[in-house]
């Protein structure tokens, strides 16, 4: 399936918002995702279907001030 994941794309296949932060290496309970929008919560990211085209945010915080 074809993501853009934070304005790249991906060729992937990865059916729920968890198995692509998993396959992507992206790890932490402080990341902020967003689906086409849509903000999506920890929670939900094992029950969050993707779909071709797709687009993902990842934000994470930045230490620092």
């Amino acid at each position: 399936m074809r993501l853009t994941v934070n304005g790249e794309d991906h060729d992937l296949a990865v059916a729920t918002l968890a198995e692509l932060l998993a396959t992507l290496d992206y790890e932490g309970d402080w990341l902020a995702t967003a689906v086409n929008g849509e903000l999506v919560h920890r929670a939900d990211r094992s029950d969050h279907a993707l779909s071709d085209r797709d687009r993902i945010e990842i934000l994470s915080p930045m230490k620092g001030g």
